[in-house]
């Protein structure tokens, strides 16, 4: 790599929305590359640079120029070109006339289909100067911005007001206007410590100038890192470890240009309060980090992050203090009130809070959950009082000052408060796991009341919600109707429930007075809760044919489903399989075109070979049978493998379509009882390339 053929580009501007500064930079990023990819530039390692007041891409030994390209343009065929004297046709001086040239500078190609006037333009590539002010002003324009403003007289929009513009190919500053403003060559440093600008005189040493001149560490996951040592640092020297949360620790680093480490320390009666009322107080509020004793319990310290080296650190350090002291009273203030009214006080309360215009009140879907756990507790055995009693509780918490001031604590502060009220260790437990599980990969509810309650709280909310109309699209799904599907799927396959999910949504779907097409929104909802099914199970290893065999059959139980997935990915690994699956896919086409009915009855067969399958196919059914009721469906497909030689024997030496009309329906019934031996656990024609 040269050092003349690196470009670089530099936003500058008032502090970025710390929350969307990695998303923005990493939109940047893509944005230009694809714009030089588009653009047919050759480029090496691209990199993505943010700061709370910058915006940067370099990237490494960018071609000067496209490379030239040749343009092939096909005209009339010689034969309509030229008329018997050989002279040219209308159709041939105009097709030279529309390539600027005459006929006779006109090429004749040959190709399968015949022989052709042609004419090669050859178009010299442009420049890299000339193309790159174009596709950076593009690559802002796109960026994911919600909300962009103005500023000033200017016409431009981002979003926030920009204070410069730096463009540089090689050693050279690549001359534009973008946002307003005409590009240069400088950059600035930290807006205290160093606000003068610095020149550039070219984007080798970027990163390396900016820290040693500028105060700022430009390489957003290299301050994420030396934040995290300093926090650890930090904590160790109060004897404590420091509590990072990746949200926390990224939002740090988009709020600090020159992160200074600060300990600071709060009265100990506050420990009194839950750990997570004490961590959302001071991550959600403060932007500190907790510090965590070597029992796992909170020390009454944190540790926050300035963005300047003050020369007086401990009066920064007290400024601190005086702010989460206050912070910390009102959540102790709110603690103390909270526990003052049992949470079982408040359920009449919910009537008061909407749930879903047509889905009416907190206190509706508290019915519902009611109904629907206990619904699913007697389907799966279980006695349904604590279920109920948590259906019945489960929402109350939204009422407390606790949950008010700090949503994310919801159902958390609903375990505090029902074990506070002497409620059952697992009813108090459910309020919580009633939101599990939170993400991908979260542990999913660890008893039969949580996953219960869960399960009938993610599955009335879907239901719901569809019912209402209000379907996701795109990447807007407002009630987090995915993550409820597959967390629905999660709990019923990790923790072995055997549950008919189908029917708890027909169940659901029956609690709702509003008017709704109950049939087309049941379609939907199953839809949707199968395709991210289909996701969990390619995340998990088996292949979109065979998921696609098993969902052919409408398994409505999930743990069914994946005992008879596993099955056939088993099957699938057998000699005897791909032969079987093209005889499946056979069969079915025949049975699908044909015209003649199957008879009722298989009757006598007159061919040894479809005699001898038919009695292979009724041992088997014999035989499959007791294991279908076991589930043992590996066992029932390794079975039903037997049949691959009967299978084939017939095909070789048996016309199906023959015809004999009695006999061709006597032999679609024989085709009709192999395929439903196969579909009575999955369509292995879709096994078939």
């Amino acid at each position: 790599m040269t050092d003349n053929r690196h470009l670089l580009f530099e936003l500058g501007c008032e502090e970025l929305p710390p929350k969307s500064l990695l998303k923005l930079s990493n939109a940047l990023l893509e944005n230009i590359r694809n714009g030089l990819d588009k653009a047919d530039l050759d480029h090496g390692n691209c990199q993505a640079y943010a700061t709370p007041r910058r915006l940067a891409v370099l990237v490494e030994d960018l071609s000067p120029a496209q490379p030239d390209r040749s343009i092939q343009k096909r005209g009339p065929a010689l034969q309509a070109a030229f008329d018997a004297d050989g002279k040219p046709s209308k159709a041939a001086e105009g097709f030279a006339r529309s390539c600027g040239v005459t006929v006779e500078q006109l090429q004749r190609i040959s190709t399968d289909k015949g022989q052709w006037l042609a004419f090669t333009q050859e178009i010299k590539g442009q420049s890299a100067t000339e193309l790159l002010p174009d596709i950076i002003r593009h690559s802002i324009h796109t960026l994911p911005i919600a909300k962009r403003m103005r500023w000033g007289s200017s016409s431009s929009e981002f979003v926030r007001p920009v204070h410069w513009v730096l463009l540089l190919y090689g050693g050279a500053v690549i001359d534009t206007k973008i946002l307003g403003l005409t590009t240069d060559r400088y950059t600035q440093g930290h807006r205290f410590h160093a606000p003068e600008r610095i020149a550039l005189q070219d984007a080798t040493h970027y990163e390396q100038k900016l820290l040693q001149e500028g105060k700022v560490i430009v390489d957003f996951a290299g301050r994420q890192a030396q934040i995290r040592a300093a926090a650890e640092e930090a904590a160790i020297a109060v004897g404590g470890t420091a509590h990072i949360e990746a949200d926390l620790l990224e939002e740090v680093a988009a709020l600090n240009e020159w992160p200074v480490a600060v300990t600071g320390n709060f009265h100990r009666r506050f420990l009194d309060l839950p750990d997570e009322v004490l961590i959302s107080t001071m991550q959600t509020n403060q932007k500190y980090f907790p510090v965590k004793g070597p029992d796992g319990r909170l020390l009454p310290h944190f540790i926050t992050f300035s963005n300047i080296e003050s020369t007086r650190p401990e009066s920064v350090r007290e400024g601190n203090e005086r702010v989460i002291a206050p912070r910390l009273a009102d959540a102790e203030f709110f603690w103390n009130q909270d526990r003052k009214r049992r949470l079982d006080e408040r359920v009449l309360d919910l009537a008061n809070i909407i749930f879903q215009n047509k889905l009416g009140s907190l206190a509706d879907k508290t019915r519902r959950l009611e109904q629907l756990v206990e619904y699913i507790a007697q389907t799966l055995q279980i006695d349904p009082e604590l279920p109920k009693r948590a259906a019945l509780l489960a929402k109350t918490d939204l009422l407390t000052e606790m949950v008010g001031e700090f949503p994310s604590l919801q159902g958390v502060m609903g375990r505090y408060y029902a074990a506070a009220d002497g409620e059952r260790p697992e009813v108090a437990a459910a309020l919580e796991e009633q939101y599990f599980p939170k993400q991908s990969g979260s542990p999913t509810p660890g008893h039969a009341t949580g996953q219960i309650l869960s399960m009938a709280d993610k599955i009335d909310t879907l239901t719901g919600i569809f019912s209402a109309g209000l379907i996701p699209s795109g990447d807007k799904d407002p009630y987090a109707l995915r993550r409820a599907a597959f967390g629905t799927l999660r709990i019923l396959i990790e923790n072995d429930l055997d549950l008919d999910l189908v029917a708890a949504i027909d169940f659901a779907l029956q609690q709702y007075t509003h008017s709704f097409d109950r049939q087309e929104t049941r379609s939907q909802v199953i839809d949707f809760v199968f395709d991210r099914l289909k996701s969990y199970c390619l995340e998990q290893g088996y292949s979109a044919n065979e998921f696609a065999s098993v969902l052919q059959v409408k398994p409505g139980n999930p743990l069914d489903f994946m005992a008879r997935l596993q099955a056939v990915k088993v099957f699938s690994q057998l000699p005897e399989a791909e032969s079987l699956a093209s005889a499946n896919k056979r069969i079915r086409n025949i049975l699908r075109k044909s015209e003649t009915e199957p008879a009722t009855e298989i009757g006598a067969q007159s061919e040894p070979q479809e005699q001898q399958l038919l009695a292979s196919a009724q041992q088997a059914q014999r035989d499959i049978q007791p294991l279908l009721e076991q589930r043992d469906y590996q066992a029932a497909l390794t079975r039903l493998a037997r049949l691959q030689g009967d299978v084939d024997a017939f095909f070789d030496h048996v016309m199906v379509m023959t015809d004999d009309l009695q006999l061709r329906a006597r032999r679609l019934a024989l085709l009709t009882l192999l395929a439903d031996l196969f579909l009575q656990i999955a369509d292995i024609s879709r096994l078939s390339s």
